[in-house]
């Protein structure tokens, strides 16, 4: 314990966190500040310090998912923020050289996603089951960053904005082809083609996904101009007027970036545009986490901007425009948390109770690097030829305005009747009669 005290007294000035330990010693590290929350954890035995000392992420999760760390002031956001608030990106000195390099080294050696463990991979976060994503997640299911033209809109709006913001940038006319490389519930595929009468061949690497994709298209009478097939990128044929990938490149790994945009290059026609969508960083590129790694997407990768330009410009792919999504992620996670903890009995239920504490740790650990971390989303629009687009910028604000205006609603998605239960060795789950019984109850 006295280990971890001196690590919190290092850095942790701005906030108050109070640590009572398996034995009943009290250590108090920082200082009340304003907006920070005081937070105050017991630890239920001598391992939880130690674990904690060696792997800050995953030794806080674990012990917070079984119950060996309560909280008796505040909840895990609280401490996860409280900790961020002392580590803001922006206030960081930049690292040095060899830090920095030895990142760069483990981000691309720990993500070598090959066909099989891509799909390996996909599976372990995208089919543990709908039913879950169905709770906390928007009408239309959109699993990615939606985009706030106000901070205080609802979720729904977002993810309709995002799809208008996105579309927009693709600059599409009827009768176009168009590819979308990692359509997850068929969501941006099925808006794609109502707001343009566009073709559209979605591709994805979950079975339950796909599943329910294939439905929406066969329920709204599209089948035949909407497809969805279980494809690796890799394997695409054809070519293809219009890219679209929303939130897929966070599972490329950066051993394969230079395959994936030089096969997206030979599918695009010489006029084509693509619109790429990703999680990425701010700072240098480096290997996930170990919690993340273990437990939520294994085999990710987080690009910076420069991984991205530098793998697109060898495929001789144009970036002709990029954006910067600083803050829309966060308020997307908040939405998402929130839903989450007020299904908690229902998620409890579905899994158990150290599945929705993991599950909660996510949430809460991915808001809190939106918020004061390295953390962002990117879109980088790239074209093949340098005419292929407007000059200006303007048609993209024009297109974004008349889309915002005539959105419609989607027709609600309704769950296959014969969808398989959730497996009983998925992530995070475990026998609910190993979990402490003063935390099977929700607090």
């Amino acid at each position: 314990m006295w280990i971890l005290d001196r690590m919190l007294r290092r850095f942790l000035h701005r906030g108050e966190l109070t640590i009572v330990d398996h034995d009943g010693s009290v250590h108090r590290v920082g200082a009340p500040a304003a907006g920070i929350e005081p937070v105050s954890i017991r630890l239920t035995d001598a391992r939880v310090a130690r674990e904690i000392v060696r792997s800050v992420q995953l030794g806080t999760a674990e012990a917070y998912m079984d119950g060996r760390l309560l909280f008796e002031r505040g909840d895990i956001l609280a401490l996860i923020r409280l900790v961020s608030a002392n580590r803001r990106w922006e206030d960081a000195p930049p690292p040095p050289e060899w830090r920095r390099r030895l990142g760069a080294i483990r981000g691309y050696f720990a993500a070598r996603n090959h066909e099989a463990r891509a799909r390996r991979n996909v599976a372990h976060h995208y089919d543990i089951g709908n039913r879950l994503y169905a709770l906390f997640l928007d009408e239309d299911w959109q699993y990615s960053c939606g985009y706030f033209t106000d901070p205080a809109n609802g979720l729904d709006q977002a993810q309709a904005d995002k799809k208008a913001h996105i579309a927009a940038k693709l600059f599409l006319q009827p009768g176009q082809k168009v590819l979308d490389i990692g359509c997850g519930w068929g969501g941006m595929a099925l808006y794609l083609h109502r707001h343009y009468d566009v073709d559209v061949l979605g591709v994805t690497l979950s079975e339950a996904q796909l599943q329910v994709a294939r439905e929406r298209a066969a329920a709204a009478g599209v089948a035949d101009r909407v497809r969805f097939e279980m494809l690796d990128y890799r394997n695409v044929t054809g070519q293809f007027d219009r890219i679209v990938s929303v939130g897929m490149f966070e599972h490329v790994g950066a051993a394969h970036y230079d395959a994936f945009f030089r096969r997206c290059a030979e599918l695009l026609v010489p006029q084509g545009v693509m619109l790429l969508h990703t999680i990425g960083r701010f700072d240098h590129p480096k290997s996930g986490d170990p919690f993340a790694d273990k437990y939520i997407f294994p085999g990710y990768h987080l690009p910076n901007l420069s991984q991205i330009i530098q793998a697109s410009e060898r495929s001789r792919l144009i970036a002709s425009d990029v954006e910067t999504l600083r803050l829309h992620y966060a308020l997307t996670l908040g939405h998402w948390l929130d839903r989450t903890r007020a299904h908690r009995a229902d998620i409890v239920e579905m899994y158990d109770e150290r599945f929705f504490r993991m599950w909660e740790v996510y949430l809460a650990a991915a808001l809190a690097m939106f918020e004061t971390g390295a953390g962002c989303v990117f879109q980088v629009q790239y074209v093949r030829h340098r005419g292929a687009l407007p000059i200006t910028r303007d048609y993209m604000e024009a297109e974004e305005r008349r889309l915002r205006a005539g959105a419609q609603a989607m027709p609600p998605i309704e769950l296959a009747l014969s969808e398989p239960e959730p497996a009983a060795d998925m992530p995070g789950r475990t026998d609910l009669r190993s979990v402490p019984a003063e935390i099977q109850t929700p607090q």
